[in-house]
């Protein structure tokens, strides 16, 4: 269903063929699996070959700072203030969520409950074993193995360690005040992994292992995945329903440069740990078709690229802000003062 994932290398060919490719890119892992549906598909309907670096948030901002991609990617967004020091535009493809899977002999997906605050103490090693009476308070009934907990993490500057980690800010005062929300921490305690895959790698072969990835990863390894209890108070699975509802609850259309989380949105529906994938591009591009090629691709993807989207579990953004954003690329980047895109 992935096609062309380099485990532990970090490196994602969405070109499918020997033809070096027209757009490349780089980033996000996060995001990777729909990338890839999306370059093949795009690829055959109109030749237009993509290569993508699934290298993680840090290193997709850092490349194209650098000018040595077409776009970088990023579950991170970055604030208005930043966007405009580095001359970028910022804007979102897919929703997804981030997701707490774990290597438990004997336990079935969604089985086990936590909280986020409970999810933060398991990360700050101050709960140390399954069958920890905060553990079964809340999962009773559930036979919980009494095997040490071993934290998996993120190795790399990492979107979807921003999502998380803020997420554990947001439930856990101890991690707020301790540790804190970024795209790479000092994490406390646990093993790092490299990418979604690493760390999906990681907590595959690690009996007693809990990590965090985005819910495709997931979905491919047939993770044991934990129920989270939301804003609302309810315990939820994480699935494509689950993210659609955090996304509803956000305003889109009034987050200047396209900043938003979507991250304890208060619908008793919505999964805690939603978020948006981004893409980043020069306002001002010195190559005009190769910025108009990296926008009549997303053009592409927003209109015919739903379905993919939605058979991997990621939500597509609503219409709407569809077509808000398509209206942005025409004044927000440019060459020589004119649109390098100007979609339909």
């Amino acid at each position: 269903m992935f096609k062309k994932f380099v485990v532990g290398v970090g490196i994602l060919a969405l070109a499918t063929s020997a033809v070096a490719a027209d757009i490349a890119g780089a980033g996000a892992t996060f995001p990777a699996p729909i990338y890839a549906k999306w370059a093949e598909t795009y690829k055959a309907q109109t030749g237009v070959g993509l290569n993508y670096q699934a290298i993680g948030s840090g290193g997709g901002i850092k490349q194209i700072k650098a000018k040595t991609v077409d776009f970088g990617a990023s579950d991170k967004p970055l604030k208005p203030d930043e966007l405009a020091a580095a001359g970028l535009y910022q804007f979102p493809t897919v929703v997804g969520g981030v997701v707490p899977v774990m290597n438990l002999p004997g336990i079935r997906p969604g089985q086990i409950q936590l909280t986020g605050a409970l999810l933060g103490d398991i990360f700050l090693g101050k709960i140390t074993r399954w069958n920890a009476p905060e553990i079964a308070a809340i999962n009773k009934g559930v036979p919980l193995p009494a095997l040490p907990i071993t934290v998996v993490h993120r190795s790399d500057g990492s979107g979807t360690s921003f999502l998380f980690t803020s997420y554990l800010a947001m439930k856990n005062p101890a991690w707020a005040s301790q540790v804190g929300a970024s795209d790479s921490v000092q994490w406390p305690t646990g093993l790092g992994g490299k990418g979604n895959d690493g760390v999906a790698a990681f907590v595959k072969q690690t009996a007693g292992a809990i990590g965090y990835v985005e819910y495709a990863y997931a979905k491919q390894n047939n993770s044991t995945y934990a129920n989270m209890q939301n804003k609302a108070g309810k315990f939820v699975a994480p699935n494509a329903a689950a993210f659609s509802a955090a996304a509803g609850s956000a305003n889109w259309l009034r987050s200047p440069g396209n900043y938003i989380l979507l991250l304890d949105q208060p619908s008793p529906a919505a999964w805690p740990i939603t978020g948006a994938t981004f893409i980043l591009v020069y306002r001002n591009q010195e190559n005009a078709a190769s910025g108009a090629q990296v926008l009549k691709f997303f053009d592409w993807a927003y209109s015919k690229g739903d379905a993919q989207a939605a058979s991997l579990d990621y939500v597509p953004l609503p219409a709407n802000v569809k077509g808000l954003l398509k209206k942005q690329w025409a004044r927000s980047v440019t060459a020589g003062g004119k649109p390098v895109y100007e979609a339909k």
